[in-house]
């Protein structure tokens, strides 16, 4: 990829929600509908601008003086994509002088990092969102009260926006949605994927099995808030609450067991499950994207994905949920540039960015209108994830939430074995769960 994607880049067209401010006297304070036009050697035309964005802008390079300083940290897979678009973001604006330094840092541990010395962390940096408490907490997140070139709360899915924000307010750019999970297929075999038990008579039939784990409170999650039960991290960004033994949780426990016994589902880890699909033993799977492509190379063209199906609770059918992960961008507030530190955030998370990401890598958008786009909803995959996405929760838990969710969730997988009550099965899970957690 050489400057033939730099230029789609940046003739892409953004729409653009200028600034509603954001406190720093670096930041615009005046909202108005606004396009940002491509450099003139994109070859694109320039379109219009409105007067009150263009001038939020044109005040942040007034205010400037001298070299803007950046540092910007993101994943190691991710250097070569940002590399390009970094030279893209700086030619839109060529009486700007940029230093802006691109460090490798993965978003699953980048927390530690940051919090080691938040004033000497990145001006810019992307992170798995399960750190924003720990983030924000610290002080390490720039509140995005205000923006530069379009709304983040109406341009991305709700789900994402709700993964970048705590207490109401947003800390952080959504960049992608794609670590959840969802259904796929082998649709020689599985005619209707929308119902668990059409699909468990589809497979039966076949001789074949669809796997699902339950002892991983990620997955056995979706059975749990299919009925409104929850289970989710407390305010002070420690403890958990979890309902998961009121009204309604000994009937999901009772289905998974009647899952079980019917010989159909299994409970399969990863493994397992890439092993069973290349056997043939596997016709379909509750699973992300990780596995998606052994999938696709096993069934071919019968490869297929889908939302999470129904699946009869107590005497309803229930939609099953899920949780579901992103990767954002935070602006660190101790910046120097901390205007300028938001605009090169909005860049790398804007529409067109998005987009390019998805051609480069593979990366599900959190955007909504690069989600939509027809390239992006021609990956079954993505596709899938986007359709599951309204029955979808931000994964936020506190690690107390893992051991006791997999004991629950053996005990069902191997058919409650001890006969225990399953009352008291989920008594004993909710009080592991929702355990204090020492200093």
């Amino acid at each position: 990829m050489k400057r033939k994607f730099l230029s789609i880049v940046l003739a892409s067209a953004m729409t653009l929600v200028a600034m509603t401010g954001c406190g720093n006297p670096d930041v615009a304070t005046d909202p108005a509908d606004m396009e940002m036009a491509a450099p003139e050697e994109s070859g694109a035309a320039a379109p219009e601008v409105a007067a009150d964005s263009a001038d939020a802008i044109q005040n942040l390079i007034n205010n400037t003086s001298g070299t803007v300083d950046l540092t910007l940290w993101t994943s190691e897979e991710d250097q070569e994509f940002t590399q390009k678009v970094l030279e893209d973001f700086k030619s839109l604006y060529p009486d700007v002088s940029f230093n802006i330094t691109l460090g490798a840092e993965s978003e699953s541990t980048v927390k530690d990092t940051v919090l080691s010395d938040v004033e000497a962390a990145a001006d810019v940096y992307t992170f798995a969102h399960d750190q924003i408490n720990d983030l924000v907490n610290a002080g390490a997140l720039q509140e995005i009260a205000k923006t530069y070139t379009f709304d983040v709360a109406s341009a991305n899915i709700d789900t994402s926006v709700e993964a970048a924000s705590l207490g109401g307010k947003l800390y952080a750019y959504p960049m992608t949605a794609d670590n959840g999970y969802f259904m796929f297929y082998d649709s020689s075999v599985i005619k209707d994927p929308s119902s668990l038990e059409n699909m468990i008579a589809d497979a039966k039939a076949a001789n074949k099995k669809i796997a699902i784990q339950f002892n991983n409170g990620w997955y056995l999650y979706s059975f749990f808030k299919a009925v409104g039960l929850d289970a989710t991290l407390n305010d002070d960004g420690k403890t958990n609450s979890c309902n998961w033994d009121a009204e309604g949780g000994t009937d999901v426990c009772q289905t998974i067991l009647d899952l079980v016994n019917t010989g159909v589902v299994v409970n399969m880890d990863d493994g397992t499950t890439v092993t069973g699909i290349q056997d043939g033993v596997v016709c379909a799977a509750v699973n992300g994207i990780w596995n998606a492509q052994v999938a696709a190379e096993a069934w071919g063209d019968s490869y297929e994905a889908a939302k999470l199906p129904t699946v009869k609770i107590g005497d309803k059918d229930c939609q099953l949920s899920s949780y579901s992960g992103f990767k954002l961008v935070g602006v660190n507030p101790h910046s120097k540039n901390v205007g300028w530190a938001m605009l090169l955030a909005e860049y790398l998370t804007s529409e067109a960015v998005q987009t390019a990401r998805f051609q480069a890598r593979n990366l599900g958008p959190s955007n909504i209108n690069a989600a939509a786009s027809p390239e992006v909803q021609s990956d079954k995959a993505i596709a899938a994830l986007a359709a599951q996405a309204p029955y979808s929760t931000p994964q936020v838990i506190g690690g107390n939430f893992w051991a006791p969710a997999e004991t629950l969730g053996q005990i069902l997988a191997s058919g409650n074995p001890d006969g225990t009550d399953l009352q008291k099965l989920l008594n004993t899970a909710v009080e592991g769960i929702t355990a204090p957690v020492s200093e």
